[in-house]
């Protein structure tokens, strides 16, 4: 007489799909799993767990989303981020700041609703700026909002993008504006910048800042620094044909993420770049040049975060 194939593993795995059938496909509680299996709930919750565990359901997603999930895994496990989202790109508009704007928002908003009083330090950029756009007005004085960088040009008017005061009046939050040019007239001047109290007190919050949102700026002569006039085109192609491969903050680095030495990088005001730090880094990055600069940035532990969308995203993993 052969051996029945019905073993009681068998039955199990069998309650263990049909449990978990109807748990994911048919969209029933664990109760009603229950009553239907005529077992009890911490039973049925069981076989739910095991029909996951013996891999007998696979969930496939089928929504533009599941592709970003997918990225945001892949990129985590290459560089072992802390922060990692990955936002649909328009494909009408791949240089649309939108969704990783309100990637960036969401992100910040988790962060400000803590009753703990944080440090959150910004760069700027339209895409910083855009971010703060997307933030819900909220009642935050318990927070210090600081700026990384300068917020005057070199003639004294206001740079466009800042976006600490902007953000501080959404969020009611305290605020320190860097009080400097972005860029120094030369070394000597930066010195004497540097000395002052306020300064030194808005470089101290930066350091200890429990998270920083900063953007991520490619090179070249339709690059952030060239386009909003610190860097000229001589300084530009000088710059790059010694290996710049990105800037953050106004300082520029080569393509192992190290901050180059130079005259440009002599005079520039912004507080220093952390490396390697604990607290979130996060930059905020997207559109078809800025692959480089992200890859660069990650290398040299200038960022251990990166919000960005999904065309940005497959080209940084091909690098």
């Amino acid at each position: 007489m052969s051996q029945s194939r019905f073993t009681p593993e068998t039955t199990r795995l069998d309650d263990a799909a049909r449990a978990g059938w109807l748990y994911y496909v048919a969209g029933n509680t664990q109760d009603e799993i229950a009553k239907k299996l005529g077992v009890s709930r911490q039973s049925a919750q069981r076989l739910v767990s095991l029909a996951v565990s013996e891999k007998l359901i696979k969930v496939r997603l089928d929504h533009p989303i599941a592709r970003c999930m997918d990225l945001s895994g892949a990129l985590n496990a290459r560089f072992e981020l802390k922060v990692v989202e990955v936002v649909p790109t328009d494909p009408t508009a791949p240089e649309l700041l939108t969704g990783i704007a309100i990637a960036a928002a969401a992100e910040l908003e988790k962060r400000l609703k803590t009753p703990e009083a944080r440090i959150i330090a910004l760069g700027t950029g339209r895409a910083l700026r855009a971010c703060v756009e997307q933030l819900p007005r909220m009642d935050c004085p318990q927070h210090h909002i600081v700026s990384r960088l300068g917020n005057m040009m070199s003639d004294g008017s206001a740079t466009p993008y800042n976006a600490v005061i902007r953000m501080a009046e959404r969020v009611g939050a305290r605020h320190y504006p860097y009080p400097l040019p972005v860029v120094a007239r030369d070394e000597e001047e930066l010195r004497v910048m540097h000395g002052q109290e306020p300064v030194r007190h808005t470089m101290e919050l930066c350091a200890r800042a429990d998270f920083t949102l900063v953007g991520v700026g490619q090179v070249g002569l339709m690059a952030p620094l060239h386009v909003d006039g610190f860097m000229n085109a001589q300084q530009m192609q000088e710059m790059m044909a010694k290996g710049a491969a990105g800037e953050i903050t106004s300082w520029v680095y080569d393509a192992d993420g190290r901050v180059m030495p130079g005259e440009f990088n002599s005079r520039v005001a912004s507080a220093p770049l952390i490396v390697g730090g604990e607290a979130p880094v996060v930059g905020l990055a997207a559109g078809p040049d800025k692959a480089g600069a992200i890859l660069a940035a990650l290398r040299g532990g200038l960022i251990n975060g990166l919000i960005t969308d999904e065309m940005t995203a497959e080209r940084l993993l091909k690098l």
